[in-house]
């Protein structure tokens, strides 16, 4: 996956500096990031939101992983903001995902917690935090992830559904129900 970022304006307002950053995937625009750059340049504000879904404390480094996970290609024509290795007070750094005019349904969130068991998801209403919700890894998970193993019963033309026990969190360790095959995370997100 391709990410370009293009500088495209900077608009000077009252001593401030306003930039606009247009991002691409693959070439396609996926949206654009405002920000504010003050005086002293080092710190960045990104706007808010008005509507849509504010993904925050994802693991360090897996922002890019949790937009594939959503099949967000950039089509969509939607305002997205990513950022990526953000100073944190709980973490040493994480990412955050804000998308707008979109929800998250259940089997989303269940695939964002194997990538980000402690993200937390704020459901954003005119520009303000109406719902917030923390990720929780479930002990079991069902019909979200395949074995890898080939000749595991559940790539069968068998009728049933992959099931894995969360072994750990962190490293992400499945183990499945039926071959007992351990998953490791890399495996988990070559199926997204």
């Amino acid at each position: 996956m391709r990410i370009s970022f293009r500088f495209f304006s900077v608009l000077n307002s009252a001593f401030r500096k306003l930039f606009v950053v247009k991002i691409f995937m693959r070439d396609h625009d996926i949206g654009f990031l405002i920000g504010e750059l003050r005086m002293s340049e080092r710190e960045l504000r990104v706007s808010k939101i008005k509507d849509g879904t504010v993904i925050d404390h994802i693991n360090s480094g897996y922002a890019l992983d949790v937009v594939k996970i959503l099949r967000i290609t950039g089509r969509e024509k939607r305002i997205m903001t990513i950022a990526i290795n953000v100073p944190s007070k709980h973490l040493r750094a994480k990412d955050i995902v804000k998308i707008e005019g979109r929800a998250l349904n259940t089997q989303e969130v269940n695939k964002i917690a194997l990538v980000a068991p402690h993200a937390t998801i704020n459901i954003i209403r005119n520009y303000d935090v109406v719902e917030k919700l923390e990720v929780k890894l479930p002990k079991v998970i069902e019909d979200i992830i395949k074995c890898a193993n080939p000749a595991c019963i559940s790539n069968s033309n068998e009728p049933v559904e992959a099931k894995f026990y969360v072994e750990s969190e962190e490293p992400l360790l499945l183990k499945c129900h039926y071959c007992g095959y351990i998953l490791e995370k890399g495996e988990v997100l070559q199926q997204f």
